[in-house]
């Protein structure tokens, strides 16, 4: 077993994305999903990839009303930033074509937050990590970014892409750093925190 520690455990992914949950159970974790209505905006003052550890954390104490003894709960967050311009999800066609002729031929950063939130001494604990990667991709054609939007309807995604669907097979040159955490989930992090539950 990877984690003996967690046997007793109840596992909560705090999370609507199929990505996360392919990831956590990547681990040999078969975590129950739990998803709320999170508010995801941050002040102005924080920028960058801090955005990351702000939204996850945000997550992980929208849901510490709940926490149970034997509780684990997992969140994350995941930017999008091109020279420290962060690309949400976008909200429609023109939006995230918008986005991927930005990210074409470029060189863009990742920032993926992960948090494991659990009770001690009777108060939630929060212990929360940001890893980043830099992605570079590909010149883009309008007729590919129109068919993979057309597609593969990238609206839940930051950036408007995903790394382990067609875009990442044709787009994406270079990956320096965990593709898993352009995918959306930093697992040899959440693994490490996971073992020091």
């Amino acid at each position: 077993m990877l984690y003996p520690n967690l046997t007793s455990k109840r596992i909560i992914l705090a999370s609507k994305s199929p990505r996360r949950l392919e990831l956590v159970r990547g681990l040999e974790l078969d975590p129950e999903v739990i998803v709320r209505d999170v508010d995801e905006s941050y002040p102005l003052n924080v920028m960058s990839t801090d955005v990351a550890e702000f939204v996850t954390r945000a997550k992980a104490a929208a849901f510490t009303d709940m926490l149970g003894l034997n509780d684990v709960i997992i969140t994350g967050d995941t930017v999008v930033l091109l020279d420290d311009e962060i690309l949400e999800k976008p909200s429609n066609f023109e939006e995230a074509a918008l986005m991927l002729r930005k990210l074409s031929g470029r060189t863009h950063v990742v920032a993926s937050g992960v948090a494991v939130t659990t009770l001690i001494g009777g108060k939630p604990e929060t212990s929360c990590e940001v890893d980043t990667c830099k992605v570079t991709f590909e010149e883009l054609t309008d007729e590919m970014i129109s068919h993979y939007i057309d597609s593969y309807k990238p609206f839940d995604k930051a950036g408007s892409y995903g790394v382990q669907d067609l875009i990442g097979f044709i787009g994406v040159s270079s990956i320096n750093g965990s593709f898993y955490t352009v995918m959306g989930l930093p697992v040899h992090i959440l693994h490490k925190m996971l073992q020091e539950v």
